[in-house]
């Protein structure tokens, strides 16, 4: 009888006090001890708060341990691991840190922390820049700023490169991204790339419809053919997308990238792509469009309707993974992991900021960032964690609620005391 047994229930809107899904697969990735040392001061309520968060992770991996250490007490501790606020956590991992500030006590937060920890190394996204590219940290619709915070929060570093100043590809670059170029590259510059991917690096190429600006070399090397004209779905009408040109992506080929993937994607003015035979690449589709689409080789008018003699029907291939052992690479980079990896997509507006948040276009992003960098254990987990907790209420709504309260209750209240009132007299 003197033992204590805990027992939690979690009985909020969609449990909301306990961990989501996510987080629970991430921690099955965690081998080892995870130390979480906490910065703050005797106030209860703050020590509260963050026990209450890291034991919602203790509850499903039991080696994670919680200390409480007092910032005024250990200034040098203090000064060493960079703690520069009171209620601030350091997560410790096989000799890695992450630090989280007060104002991140959320599960979301601490759950890329803990995937920050799990990648080894530096992992640098290196995008092309100086050919009217989509810019990793521009604000604009086309650019793809939103897709790389995101990234940055999952433990990558983006920066840009313009091979016209710099002439070679960084050393530690994990993935080369090139995002749809609009001006033709130097010849120069398409020698760098090829140079690049022949010292066994990995890239990601967003291509568009029309031009290559100058990368044909490079689509030869690889192996992979850009179709004339742009994809056309008429399946989307039906999602409730009124233009034609937004290609939607709902059945997967088998792929890590597309392991336990289920979320509908589109690709706005999508091109189709085609592999070429005899390419030394071990080459894979995993996007490809369904029936009811086509790639229209002509103006995309209000109206467009399919031309058998000049369109070609679909289902239409819109992403490919390529792969080759680096072993057979002449002049290794000095990548860790043995086999070299590409991607190509043959849109670029699918990662933008402006249809970024459309359905499983984020996480797709994300899935194959993990697995151009190697780390396929994190393919699965999705990178929204936090739960939708708002109500959304029509303009009728809130003023029945604001009349209910403003004059409703009062004279709720007015009337029952009158009844009272009534009763008592005639008594």
């Amino acid at each position: 009888m003197s033992t204590r047994y805990n027992h939690h229930a979690d009985w909020t809107a969609d449990a909301r006090r306990s961990l989501s899904m996510a987080s629970v697969q991430l921690l099955t990735k965690v081998d080892g001890p995870l130390a979480v040392t906490a910065f703050a001061r005797d106030d209860r309520q703050v020590r509260r708060g963050i026990s209450d968060l890291v034991e919602r992770y203790q509850r499903y991996k039991s080696d994670i341990t919680l200390s409480f250490v007092n910032p005024d007490a250990e200034p040098q501790k203090v000064r060493e691991l960079g703690v520069t606020s009171d209620g601030e956590l350091v997560l410790s991992y096989q000799g890695r840190n992450e630090r989280l500030k007060p104002f991140e006590m959320n599960e979301q937060a601490m759950t890329n922390a803990v995937q920050r920890l799990l990648r080894a190394g530096e992992r640098w996204l290196v995008f092309l820049e100086g050919h009217g590219e989509r810019r990793a940290h521009a604000e604009a619709n086309h650019d793809v700023s939103l897709w790389v915070k995101e990234l940055e929060s999952k433990g990558f570093k983006a920066r840009g490169v313009n091979l016209a100043d710099s002439g070679v590809i960084p050393d530690n670059t994990s993935v080369l991204v090139i995002a749809a170029p609009q001006v033709d590259l130097l010849p120069g510059e398409v020698k760098a790339i090829q140079e690049y991917l022949e010292r066994g690096g990995n890239l990601l190429w967003l291509g568009d419809p029309g031009s290559l600006h100058g990368l044909e070399p490079l689509a030869t090397q690889l192996g992979v053919h850009f179709l004339p004209g742009t994809v056309v779905d008429l399946a989307t009408q039906l999602l409730g997308i009124q233009s034609a040109a937004i290609a939607a992506v709902t059945n997967y080929s088998p792929h890590p990238i597309t392991r336990d993937f289920s979320l509908l994607t589109v690709f706005p003015l999508a091109v189709g792509l085609s592999l070429e035979p005899g390419s030394p690449w071990q080459a894979s589709a995993f996007l490809q469009t369904g029936t009811s689409s086509w790639l229209e080789t002509g103006p995309l008018a209000d109206e467009v309707r399919f031309d058998e003699n000049q369109d070609i029907r679909g289902p239409l291939t819109l992403g490919v993974s390529l792969t080759r052992e680096r072993a057979a690479v002449a002049g290794d980079a000095g990548h860790e992991a043995p086999q070299q990896r590409v991607v190509v997509v043959g849109d670029g507006d699918f990662l933008s900021n402006r249809y970024l948040g459309n359905v499983g276009n984020l996480d797709m992003g994300m899935n194959i960032v993990n697995w151009l960098s190697a780390d396929e254990q994190l393919i699965a987990i999705p990178s929204k964690t936090a739960l939708d907790t708002g109500l959304a209420l029509t303009p009728v709504q809130l003023s029945v609620i604001g009349f209910g309260f403003l004059m409703g209750l009062p004279a709720l209240l007015l009337l029952s005391g009158l009844i009272i009132w009534w009763r008592r007299r005639k008594r």
